[in-house]
């Protein structure tokens, strides 16, 4: 079985765009026929506390399929996940889910109850019981080897379900108005001031409207409103940003928090470290990172668009769902820019925006906790890696666009944003009542920009550490999978259970 390490997919652009740095190469690793390397590391990465181990690969049936460890071939293997405590085989019906089959795979054999709950409408979560069941015999063995659920994920579900019942997710339409005529105001006073001599001030907001269509855009993709639904390529017309290509990269995101390895968000090496690599994957810019940071931060939309383009295109090529209208919103945002923006306005717009965007996505998240392994606990795992940022006046209330609160949003994603002020006291409270590692945590908004800065220099300051984890390509997240079409953890539960 080969495994394909990521890094040329995660940030080409980037090679491009930054001239200074050589391009990424693929690096390709085989597994082993016989054994497959497994880490066995702490939930917080310690880099002496790496330690390999080796799994004989056995042959097992699958299905119809024999996974041989002598071949090379790619049968069709079993997905089966845990909600609510039922096991569900979701072996025939991940290349139909809607969102991508590419991340799914990472929770075969695992709870996925809060994942499920957190990324799918009221219809959607009753139609998973219309899903075929695990097998008896198998669902056996894979409860014997998954993590039992905690206290603190028992309490969230029921905090979940009272936030339900008292109608959380209804959308207020007179502020989602008030919301998109600031953004549309910001394009058409940006559009005279371009087109009145005024260069500079059409750029910042053109700018400042990039910024917060994303966040916008990012809200509307994440809901599961009818509101939502109708605005779900917003981001797209407004921004460039494709839904299909967001939610392929953003749910595994907020499915595999801080995962190393795993989380595309934290993969922003070599460009920014966020640990100290390991000496193979070092890289010379890392020790002035802390000075030219702003660099990469600025080309942040850049990449974006240049991904949500390439996406619009093979989705379309794949017959994706919804991909026609993702191509069509595309192919109008930039008609719209080009016709009514010059180039001396929305290219410096984009670097602009993109600084702008970085500022506010990156230090919420990068400041936390670094796991190396698969985190069973998801609302822990939350919590302990992510931080909110306090804003000081209105302005900034609105220039972070509901990413201040982070932590509201990664355990209640589809949840309205303007609901999130109201649901901060609560989960400080669930906090506490809970004893969760670390508690409710937030800071000020310049006080986490700081803490974000020191972050890149410390590992700039940092040596390499040999056994460090990758960034891209962590074959040793138990149970996780790079090539969807083979499972593992699937395999190693038959195993158990021929055994």
């Amino acid at each position: 079985m080969k495994i394909i390490a990521n890094s040329k997919k995660t940030m080409p652009a980037a090679a491009a765009a930054l001239a200074m740095l050589p391009a990424i190469s693929t690096d390709a690793f085989v597994m082993p026929g016989r054994k497959a390397a497994v880490a066995s590391v702490t939930s917080s990465f310690s880099p002496t506390s790496l330690v390999a181990s080796t799994l004989e690969t056995p042959n097992v049936v699958v299905g119809d399929n024999e996974l041989s460890k002598d071949s090379n071939s790619k049968p069709r293997t079993s997905l089966d996940v845990r909600i609510h405590g039922e096991w569900y085989d979701l072996t025939g019906w991940r290349k139909a889910h809607p969102a991508g089959e590419h991340w799914i795979d990472w929770y075969d054999g695992r709870d996925a109850t809060e994942v499920m709950d957190g990324f799918h409408s009221e219809k959607g979560r009753k139609m998973v019981k219309r899903l075929p069941k695990t097998k008896p015999d198998v669902r056996d063995v894979l409860e014997a080897n998954a993590t039992p659920d905690s206290d603190t994920q028992i309490a969230f579900r029921k905090l979940r379900d009272q936030l339900e019942k008292d109608g959380w997710w209804k959308r207020d339409l007179k502020h989602e108005s008030k919301l998109l005529g600031i953004w549309g105001s910001l394009v058409a006073f940006g559009a005279v001031a371009a087109r009145t001599g005024h260069p500079v001030i059409g750029t910042v907001l053109l700018a400042l409207s990039m910024t917060a269509a994303g966040w916008l855009g990012h809200d509307y993709i994440h809901g599961v409103d009818p509101f939502s639904d109708k605005l779900r390529n917003f981001a797209a017309m407004a921004a460039g940003l494709l839904p299909v290509w967001w939610s392929d990269k953003h749910n595994k995101h907020h499915a595999l928090t801080n995962e190393q390895g795993v989380d595309e968000d934290i993969a922003t090496d070599p460009f920014l470290f966020q640990w100290a690599p390991s000496p193979e994957n070092d890289h010379p810019l890392r020790k002035i990172q802390h000075l030219i940071f702003y660099i990469p931060f600025s080309f942040l939309f850049a990449l974006w668009r240049i991904d949500s383009v390439k996406v619009a295109i093979s989705s379309v090529r794949q017959k994706r769902a919804g991909s026609k209208p993702g191509l069509y919103s595309i192919l109008f945002h930039y008609t719209w820019l080009f016709a009514i923006f010059p180039i001396k306005v929305w290219l410096p717009a984009i670097f602009m925006s993109g600084l702008l965007s970085a500022l506010i996505v990156t230090p919420t998240h990068q400041s936390e906790e670094m796991f190396s392994e698969y985190q069973p606990d998801w609302v822990t795992a939350q919590f302990q890696s992510t931080r909110n940022a306090v804003a000081t006046n209105p302005f900034s209330e609105w220039l972070w666009g509901g990413m201040q609160y982070q932590l509201e949003h990664h355990l209640f994603p589809s949840m309205p944003r303007m609901n999130y002020p109201k649901l901060r006291p609560i989960l400080q409270k669930f906090a506490k009542d809970n004893n969760v590692p670390g508690g409710y945590r937030e800071s000020g908004e310049f006080e986490i920009l700081k803490m974000n800065w020191d972050l890149y220099r410390r590992v700039a300051k940092a040596d390499p550490v040999p056994g460090a984890p990758s960034s891209r390509g962590t074959i040793g997240q138990q149970g996780g999978i790079l090539d969807s079409d083979n499972s593992p953890a699937a395999a190693l539960a038959r195993a158990s259970q021929i055994a």
